[in-house]
């Protein structure tokens, strides 16, 4: 017989979400980078694929949707184990770019390998069309509870 909660959308996206964290953790390369977090090595994954375009920790924070104090500490942390440096732009000397150290450039290959096992995994037996629908309403979700949140702010 099946629970109620079991036909709850958030139910089953928290569910998701920490079985995608426990894939993550258990992955071979994951096991082989032991110093490295599931939110560093998310973030180094960003920072990687937007190598074409300056990133700030404003950028952080709206990707990851987490408060600035957050993105902060997790920044501090990464740059404390020499994973990322800020970097002064030219444009404005109170902004400082997020660049990639050596050390996560090689971690990022890795964990780019654990993302499209991930992604296979969890899209097996999806058509194209099937995954750019769930990705459009998830992305409906996260709008729905960005609109609430600042009207209960407000």
């Amino acid at each position: 017989m099946q629970k109620l909660n079991d036909k709850l959308i958030s139910t089953q996206l928290r569910g998701l979400s920490h079985r995608i964290h426990r894939f993550l953790e258990n992955s071979p390369n994951k096991k082989a980078i032991d110093s490295i977090t599931g939110t560093h090595g998310w973030i180094i994954a960003f920072l990687s694929c937007n190598k074409d375009r300056d990133i700030f920790q404003k950028d952080v924070e709206r990707e990851f949707d987490v408060t600035r104090s957050t993105a902060s500490k997790v920044i501090d942390l990464m740059e404390q184990k020499g994973l990322v440096r800020r970097e002064k732009v030219s444009c404005d000397a109170r902004l400082k770019k997020l660049v990639l150290t050596e050390e996560a450039e090689a971690i990022s290959k890795l964990f780019e390998k654990d993302r499209q096992c991930l992604e296979e995994t969890l899209t097996k037996g999806f058509t194209d069309e099937e995954k750019e629908t769930l990705c459009d309403f998830i992305i409906r979700m996260k709008t729905n509870l960005e609109k609430e949140e600042k009207e209960c702010t407000h």
